[in-house]
């Protein structure tokens, strides 16, 4: 009984005390702002000078137990001025706090070596569209992203779930950076401004991407051969100066399992030295057959900031895709109709023995330095390297033929490839930057020298079967002739390919051993080419005008016959202007125009071979027209930018139809896009965030031999497309933590590369629900909720890419 007493008394004396003690400690509520207004996530607050501390939410806002009395806080956030201030707290008092942050000017980046300050949908800086740190608005040329918090509220992993939050960008197919922009297809893409291999097939994956890019039109004045229609920067994660750490595990549909992780700070205490890890690793199957795939990504980055003058970078990528090669959805031949719903979208060629393994490596080091106050240097360069390691069934593109030549529109022609290959990529830019006045103007003078080589090197091979058999099995032959019948195998009167007619009607995914067949094993073609480049920019300013004038000297060097004793340097070379002019009437508005060219060379096999093909051809030769408005609103947290264009590519190679010289080529195609794009970023207020795009683009062939085929629109190019992505945040209230996210996407019908054949137009809704409590955010994803059906893009009748059906995914992410 003692005892008893005795445990009854110690519970009400710890009672009693921790009751006097909360009666002696408050809750402190509060939010921290940036210089605009909006909430500052992620802020540090330390308490004291104690090493334990919070974080603010994902809006600013925090909370926290402390006694009464006086307290000193200090705020800490990345790119921002440290605030510390002594607050004496008081029973009965409303102690809730409003802080406002200043930015930290020299914690912005100049050549994207220190992280990004904004943690919003709306990014206020580019480097991709003057090779220096502009205001976007400045920028006289359309510039469109996703930042890294469209990407997260999105759950997005893969390039092709980024692209369709920017205007006038569809997809070609499933493969890597194969799309489509204001109507040109396109081939090259961009690292943090430098190239790198686009051999590979899996697409890029974005833990470790901070913002994805799209500069409009010709950029070759900047980054050599690039596409008419734009080209693709993905901007890498760089360190931050302030301590971070965030994990996230991810599941969903069709047995998807994810997670990622960002890890970033100092690794000294004067912090000079800072470093980056994203880590990311999925397993997931699909809703195509056999399209189960894993990838593996390390990313690992480093700054080293010795002072105010110098700032050096270094960031390796690892990327490690392991799956099969979707070469997309077949669907019954022409002679069967045009039917995209003969097939399930679901439906795809190959068998259970495929493989495919790809490796991504690239690396990155650059460096800034400021010489004087008017006068910096920087440079950066580039090492990529792509590795595949493949075995594939996949069709020939051509359906099964009877005796008399006929389609048999059920049955797919196949081949087999197996295929193991790499190629590397150099890439390096150097250039000064001189700012000066002279009188009223304002000068911004670049001066810079690129280099670009990409080696295909010998020793890549391909191990290969196709065609049909001959007639006493021992050998194949191409194609079917059906004037020589004699020359062939037959069974069941239809003649006898080298690797088995692929049934769509009734599926066979078994395991096939490729040694049963033909097959020819042969060295591919090694090929080499390398650019040297020297250009001049200079941004003026006279008051509230700005005008850009750039012009580049390229050198592009083929390599005929590589690695062969016949070797030899095939020079194209191209002068390449730019111009632009930006009036800013008001601080919210600014107007621009601009006329750019652009140029991509003809390949040396072409260009070298003029008694097979004719010639010597120039470059393939492009040239914009662009002219909008760029504007801010809700005190300058959205930003809408309005462009019209023209876009025109000449020289494009046809057959010549020139007699004794069925090979021969002439130089007279051309294509033709105008249109308009209106793009928003940012957010209304505090709790509401949006990003929405509309393109209006017609993209037409306008010269060609084939009389039938001028004023055609062109491959996957949609007439009209359009994105919205808002999500609210409720900040108060018994709701406080609740987000909701609410999306469509839309496409009207496109053209494919068969003239009989267009895929129908299409919009699918999307929709999130988001959770924070504390450092936990917990989040559902619904896309398609609809279940529409639909594709994406398409070549032909062989090869179509539907859109993913309904699904699902849910994260919890936590933050320390």
């Amino acid at each position: 009984m003692k005892f008893l007493f005795a445990f009854i008394a110690t519970i009400f004396i710890c009672t009693f005390i921790s009751t006097a003690q909360a009666q002696d400690s408050l809750i402190i509520h509060g939010i921290v702002y940036d210089e605009n207004g909006n909430g500052l996530p992620f802020t540090t607050i330390n308490l004291d000078n104690q090493h334990q501390s919070i974080v603010s939410d994902s809006l600013g806002n925090f909370n926290f137990r402390t006694s009464i009395g006086m307290h000193l806080l200090k705020f800490i956030c990345v790119g921002y001025n440290e605030f510390s201030e002594r607050y004496n707290f008081k029973k009965n008092e409303e102690n809730h706090l409003e802080i406002t942050l200043d930015p930290n000017i020299s914690k912005m980046q100049d050549v994207e070596v220190i992280g990004r300050k904004e943690k919003s949908y709306r990014s206020s800086s580019s480097f991709v569209g003057t090779k220096t740190s502009t205001p976007i608005k400045l920028v006289p040329q359309s510039i469109s992203y996703v930042t890294k918090e469209t990407l997260d509220d999105q759950l997005a992993f893969k390039t092709s779930d980024a692209i369709k939050n920017i205007s006038g960008v569809n997809q070609f197919s499933y493969n890597n950076n194969d799309f489509v922009l204001r109507g040109f297809r396109a081939s090259n893409t961009l690292i943090n401004g430098l190239r790198i291999s686009t051999r590979g097939w899996s697409q890029n994956l974005l833990p470790y991407v901070e913002r994805v890019e799209v500069i409009k039109g010709p950029a070759s004045a900047l980054f050599a051969n690039t596409d008419p229609g734009g080209t693709i920067n993905t901007v890498t994660k760089k360190p931050l100066d302030n301590a971070r750490k965030s994990i996230s595990f991810v599941t969903g549909s069709y047995n998807t399992y994810r997670m990622t992780t960002d890890f970033t700070g100092p690794m000294n205490q004067n912090k000079t030295l800072l470093y980056r890890l994203n880590l990311a690793y999925q397993n997931t199957q699909s809703f195509r057959v056999l399209q189960d795939a894993e990838a593996f990504v390390i990313a690992p980055s480093f700054s080293f900031v010795p002072n105010e003058k110098t700032r050096v970078n270094f960031d390796l990528v690892y990327q490690y895709n392991k799956g099969r090669l979707d070469r997309g959805q077949p669907i019954f031949g022409a002679s069967g109709g045009t039917d995209l719903y003969s097939t399930p979208v679901s439906f795809a060629i190959g068998r259970k023995n495929d493989f495919q393994n790809e490796l991504n490596l690239f690396s990155t080091i650059s460096l800034q330095h400021q010489l004087s106050k008017n006068i910096s240097f920087n440079a950066s360069y580039l090492k990529s390297m792509y590795q595949e390691d493949l075995l594939e069934h996949r069709t020939n593109n051509k359906y099964a033929v009877d005796s008399l030549g006929n389609e048999i529109p059920t049955l797919m022609g196949m081949s087999t490839i197996r295929r193991q290959r790499k190629n590397y990529v150099d890439n390096l830019t150097a250039y000064f930057n001189f700012n000066f006045e002279t009188g009223p103007f304002e000068h911004n003078i670049l001066v810079g020298y690129d280099h670009i080589q990409e080696v295909f090197p010998l020793g890549n091979s391909t191990y290969n079967a196709s065609g049909f058999l001959s007639a006493d099995g021992k050998s194949t032959i191409s194609s079917f002739n059906p004037k020589k019948p004699e020359l062939y195998q037959y069974k069941n009167g239809i003649p006898v390919p080298n690797v088995p007619y692929f049934d769509l009607q009734n599926p066979d995914y078994s395991i096939s051993e490729i040694s049963r067949y033909i097959n020819v094993s042969a060295m591919e073609t090694p090929s080499k080419y390398f650019v040297n480049g020297v250009y001049l920019q200079e941004q003026l300013r006279w008051g509230n005008l700005r005008a850009l004038i750039g012009f580049r000297q390229e050198f592009y060097t083929d390599v005929e016959n590589y690695t062969k004793k016949a070797e030899k340097n095939i020079q194209q070379k191209a002068f390449i202007p730019r111009f632009g002019l930006v009036y800013t009437p008001i601080e919210p508005v600014s107007f621009y125009a601009t006329y750019t060219q652009g140029y991509q060379p003809q390949t040396a096999s072409i260009i070298g071979d003029t008694a097979t093909y004719g010639g010597p051809f120039d470059p393939l030769r492009s040239k914009m027209i662009e002219g909008g408005a760029k504007m801010a609103f809700f005190n300058n947290k959205l930003s809408v930018t309005v462009a019209a264009y023209r876009i025109e590519q000449n020289n494009i190679l046809v057959n010549g139809n020139i007699p004794d010289k069925p090979d021969g080529l002439r130089q007279i195609g051309q294509q033709v896009a105008k249109g308009f794009e209106l793009e928003t970023y940012g957010s209304i207020n505090r709790n509401l965030n949006i990003t929405a795009n509309f393109s209006y683009n017609i993209a037409k062939v306008t010269k060609s031999d084939n009389e039938e085929e001028v004023g055609t629109i062109m491959p996957n190019a949609p007439k009209s497309q359009g994105n919205i992505w808002a999500k609210y945040n409720v900040s108060k209230g018994y709701f406080n933590g609740l987000g909701i996210g609410l999306g469509a996407n839309y496409a009207t019908k496109r053209n494919t590369n068969s003239a009989i054949l267009v895929l129908p137009s299409y919009w699918i809704g999307n929709a999130a629900l988001y959770y924070q409590i504390d450092k936990f955010k917990i989040q559902a994803n619904f896309n398609n909720i609809l279940n529409k059906t639909y594709w994406v893009g398409g070549f032909d009748f062989n090869r179509l890419f539907p859109g993913m059906p309904r699904n699902y995914m849910i994260s919890i992410g936590y933050t320390f």
